[in-house]
């Protein structure tokens, strides 16, 4: 791979990164919202709980395209 392409990658792999670390802010903010549902509020408590796991996959699916991304530059 030559130097252009390599620095096109690591550009990406950078705002990728950047997307990441709002993804997982967002979910940290979701867990302290659902963490603090009243156990009365079920139906809330359960969305709230999916949008957690969601979160949480599109994190590890991020985290996952980086490492692609690192091996391609390498």
């Amino acid at each position: 791979m030559n130097k252009i392409r390599r620095k096109a990658l690591a550009d990406i792999q950078e705002q990728l990164e950047a997307l990441k670390d709002q993804l997982d802010a967002l979910k940290d903010k979701e867990e302290e919202y659902r963490d603090n549902i009243p156990e009365s509020m079920t139906e809330k408590q359960e969305k709230a709980d999916a949008a957690c796991e969601n979160l949480d996959s599109a994190v590890d699916s991020l985290e996952e395209v980086i490492g692609y991304i690192e091996e391609a530059i390498e």
